[in-house]
């Protein structure tokens, strides 16, 4: 059986995000798989621009990365008790390309915050924005990181219990999912 091929997606820019290392450790959790992360580095959406270029290059790369991945990992902070704005720019501009990438998507969402709710309302936002792309959104279980600032060693893995736990466990959900679709 040939590697799955994860993409994962940060909801921030910040290089040193928490975000960015759940990501990587969720990488890293999921096993030999072949893992990009997607740049959202992209312009704002505005349908001037759209009419009057078209897609930016930039975009249609991360459409065709959606595309290509047999599974999509997001880690979304929580900005004013909702997603990133650099996130869901780039899901309006995803959804002006053609065809639908997130169809039938095997997806799964995390987040790291520093409040004790790790971002739980930015998920909830994140899936409002996702159901209309009819992507395999798993349902659970939650992997919301609180006090993340603190919730890594100096190599980048998890360092309580707890958190490990419950990253693996949504780890193993998308693994299934997408042992699942190749059946």
């Amino acid at each position: 059986m040939a590697q799955h091929k994860l993409l994962g997606i940060c909801g921030a820019l910040r290089t040193a995000s928490t975000n960015r290392l759940l990501l990587n450790e969720a990488a890293r959790v999921y096993g030999p798989a072949q893992f990009v992360e997607a740049s959202l580095r992209l312009p704002l959406y505005d349908g001037d621009l759209e009419t009057g270029e078209g897609i930016p290059s930039a975009v249609q790369t991360l459409a065709d990365q959606i595309a290509a991945a047999d599974a999509v990992l997001i880690s979304s902070p929580e900005y004013n008790a909702a997603v990133s704005g650099v996130l869901k720019n780039a899901l309006d501009w995803v959804s002006r390309v053609k065809g639908n990438p997130w169809a039938g998507k095997p997806v799964a969402i995390m987040s790291a915050a520093a409040g004790r709710a790790g971002g739980a309302r930015a998920q909830f936002s994140l899936r409002l924005c996702l159901a209309t792309f009819q992507a395999r959104l798993l349902q659970g279980p939650e992997m919301s990181l609180a006090a993340s600032g603190s919730a890594f060693d100096e190599a980048g893995q998890l360092v309580d219990a707890r958190s490990q736990k419950a990253l693996a466990a949504l780890v193993e959900a998308l693994r299934t999912d997408v042992n699942l679709l190749e059946k």
